[in-house]
């Protein structure tokens, strides 16, 4: 998940309520009983803007346990899995470390992580669905979710209301109306709606509206679920709207889409809600229009309900080789409890929880992405999930329905083929 994230935000206090979570690497209490030890790995997210979080966090764990010595380390997100897997080799194991949501699997799979007593932090009854599920493995819980990012809708307000639309659509019929009413106006090479054919978690909302699925799980065992008559329904839509709306190049994945968007070639984009501001900054406004123009708004689905969205996001784990379990824990209750959580509100992030959810709802500025975020699905919790992301068998998938080169019940069962043969593997 990319993150455009603010300044640094100040917070008042923060209150520790979690009980000892288990032992360290031995199976006993942590390495030392009084004061202790504590390393915390956290990405440069949380240095650059929200240090007094931290320090927060830090000094609610020192209340309780005067004398505790607690060590930060930063890192950004491309190298930080090489030095964890690094450190997970020797017994120097970090105590905290922050994962990025869709990296939790792998080392579930692998028992990198300790389990943890998901009643013993705060909030925990109202994770949110998708972020509950990026920490769940087997039935057991091992991370805590830190914070949210979900997807929206964002369009040109001028560019509609030249072909009379004036309010941000509120059903996928009145979306798809104001689409081919601007599409005819501007021609065959401007995008009414830039929507990379590889973007993946795109084709994946329009699958779970439809009630469609990436994969199944029954008796153990995952089965890929793409050309199940539910998931060929929501493909064949995603089809139709790169067919009609997308005129660009119809190999491309997400990466770049704010920069596309920019160059005032296309009316809107679905993508991550700091996506249309980023796209509307000076470096990337090219056609000197988006600023003050665009909007963002909740996406409708075809079923008639809001379109489910991908949450990305960050966890937090406890390798299972700290000597520092009980006392990583309530340093991860501190940082991510409720006086966490509002202080992460303040700077644009959404809350783990459906509880602070519903608050954003009522706020004007927030209550877009909150509510887009109330519908939303994750990836399949299987073991060979790796490697369908590694092998980029989704984003092969679509392509192929995208430029036409395979029909959409074809490309979905070759996908479904490959997705079987890597699934169940750990």
């Amino acid at each position: 998940m990319k993150r455009k994230l603010a300044a640094a935000i100040c917070i008042a206090g923060m209150t520790v309520s979690v009980a000892a979570c288990g032992g360290g690497k031995d199976g006993g209490a942590d390495k030392a009983s009084g004061a202790g030890e504590l390393t915390v790995w956290l990405t440069v997210d949380a240095q650059n803007n929200w240090p007094d979080l931290v320090k927060a966090a830090d000094a609610a764990v020192a209340k309780k346990h005067p004398g505790v010595k607690i060590t930060h380390e930063y890192y950004g997100w491309p190298d930080k899995n090489a030095k964890l897997d690094a450190v997970l080799a020797t017994d120097k194991a970090p105590d905290v470390v922050e994962m990025g949501n869709t990296e939790m699997l792998g080392y579930m799979v692998k028992g990198a992580f300790a389990p943890l007593d998901a009643s013993a932090f705060a909030g925990s009854s109202a994770w949110l669905d998708g972020l509950k599920a990026s920490v769940s493995y087997e039935g057991k819980i091992y991370g805590v979710p830190y914070y949210a990012g979900g997807r929206v809708g964002n369009w040109r307000k001028d560019l509609f209301a030249s072909v009379g639309v004036k309010a941000a659509p509120k059903t996928y019929a009145e979306l798809t109306a104001a689409l081919d009413k601007l599409q005819k106006k501007e021609g065959g090479k401007f995008s009414a709606w830039y929507q990379p054919t590889r973007d993946w978690y795109a084709a994946m909302s329009f699958v779970h509206d439809a009630g469609g699925s990436i994969a199944v799980e029954s008796g153990g065992e995952w089965k890929a679920n793409l050309s199940s008559p539910e998931s060929v329904k929501g493909l064949t839509e995603f089809k139709n709207v790169v067919d009609k709306y997308m005129h660009g190049d119809k190999t491309k994945d997400e990466s770049d889409r704010y920069i596309v968007y920019g160059q005032g070639k296309s009316g809107m984009i679905f993508g991550a809600a700091w996506e249309g501001a980023t796209a509307e900054a000076p470096e990337n406004d090219k056609s000197g229009k988006l600023k003050g123009n665009l909007e963002n708004f909740v996406m409708p689905g075809p079923s008639g309900k809001n379109l489910p969205v991908f949450l990305g996001g960050s966890d937090l784990a406890v390798p299972v080789k700290s000597d520092a379990r009980a006392l990583a824990a309530e340093w991860i209750d501190a940082f991510t409890g409720p006086a966490g959580q509002k202080a992460l509100m303040a700077k644009g992030n959404l809350p783990n929880n459906k509880t602070d959810l519903a608050t954003l709802k009522n706020d004007a500025a927030t209550a877009v992405p909150a509510t887009a975020a109330e519908s939303n699905w994750f990836v399949p919790m299987a073991p060979g999930w790796g490697q369908v992301e590694k092998a980029q068998i989704l984003q092969t998938m679509l392509q192929s329905i995208g430029t036409g080169k395979k029909t959409v019940e074809e490309a979905a069962k070759e996908a479904d083929a490959a997705i079987d043969k890597v699934i169940n593997t750990k």
